[in-house]
């Protein structure tokens, strides 16, 4: 539709911007909206609109609806606040579920607005038992899943489910799993774990696994959802399980350097994220290992995507790719010590 506007929340955020910057080179209309003073708005591409406000402002969030007539919308939700502690966080609850559902209100009071796509996690959805793909869910349980932000992803997830069953929304939800790629300008906690790793900062590591995808895929993922997504159902949109030790050490191969050689088993590490807890209570400094970083490496981390692939036209790129490009852009971003004696050709 020539006369559609994208609006696209957490605009200066990696996912967000990547997905700004899809769609402006795809020659869409865009509507970025940002939280007021967010350093990141320079890397928003010029040809997108900026709005700046508070997702828990419903008055600030009006004038990213505003169109003019016969003009049509659909958001893209994609904005949160991201907490890698488990603990509980007002901020959670009040971003997280209260901006999701002024998003909703907002959808529905404007006529014009065709879609809403909600970005939600996949630490949403239960964990299954070890062997068992996790698949998408029709409901969400916060009590069934770890973390308060995961709680306050499934919160919100069932709030659009709700809106959509009993209020009429046109809305569907995607849930991503780890993100990783270049373009990362906020340095999140997979880029900053990888700079650790190239920079020779981490002798050792947990022997677990992850989910992590390129935010390319992911992005593209998003913008599908919006013509292919149906109306209350869920995508995730996950890769395939990776071994940490294989993440990181790929990561070496591509600027040459030595592999890790030690890796702690997930049950050792754990014992020692709740010794380095403890401690971090009385040293007030962050501990270098948590429990809930090993939960996380030591979970069931495989997804089924089979329903993204099919109805969405997701794919993903190797992780072999990913790397590369991110080392690459790293490298641009001075973001390596010794960079003159090791960059990569």
């Amino acid at each position: 539709m020539d006369n559609r506007v994208y609006l696209v929340t957490g605009a200066a955020g990696f996912l967000g911007g990547t997905i700004v910057r899809q769609l402006i080179e795809e020659g869409k209309r865009v509507r970025a909206f940002v939280l007021a003073g967010d350093p990141a708005i320079k890397y928003i591409p010029q040809e997108a609109e900026v709005v700046e406000g508070d997702l828990t402002d419903i008055d600030s969030l009006e004038p990213l609806f505003a169109v003019e007539e016969d003009t049509h919308t659909v958001m893209l939700h994609i904005a949160s606040f991201v907490s890698v502690k488990p603990d509980f966080d007002q901020r959670l609850i009040d971003i997280n579920v209260g901006g999701c559902k002024n998003i909703i209100d907002l959808c529905l009071s404007h006529p014009e607005c065709d879609k809403m796509v909600y970005c939600s996690s996949i630490g949403a959805i239960p964990e299954t038992p070890m062997g068992t793909p996790i698949s998408e869910v029709d409901y969400f349980d916060e009590t069934k899943v770890v973390g308060w932000y995961s709680k306050s992803k499934a919160m919100a997830s069932q709030e659009v489910l709700d809106a959509v069953h009993h209020r009429g929304l046109n809305a569907c939800i995607v849930h991503p799993s780890g993100i990783m790629g270049p373009g990362d300008y906020a340095m999140g906690d997979i880029t900053r774990t990888l700079i650790d790793i190239l920079n020779g900062e981490m002798p050792s590591g947990v022997d677990g696994t992850f989910n992590i995808v390129d935010v390319r895929d992911l992005a593209q993922g998003c913008i599908a959802a919006v013509d292919k997504g149906r109306c209350g159902e869920c995508y995730i949109l996950a890769n395939e399980v990776i071994a940490f030790r294989d993440f990181a050490n790929m990561s070496i191969a591509e600027r040459g350097g030595e592999p890790i050689k030690v890796f702690i088993p997930t049950n050792v590490a754990g014992v020692m994220g709740s010794i380095m807890e403890a401690a971090s209570k009385f040293t007030g400094d962050e501990p270098l290992l948590t429990t809930f970083n090993i939960y996380n490496l030591a979970r069931n981390n495989e997804f089924d995507t089979s329903k993204a692939r099919e109805e969405l036209g997701y794919t993903t790129r190797p992780y072999e790719e990913t790397i590369h490009d991110m080392v690459t852009w790293l490298s641009e971003q001075g973001a390596f010590a010794n960079e003159a004696d090791t960059k990569s050709e």
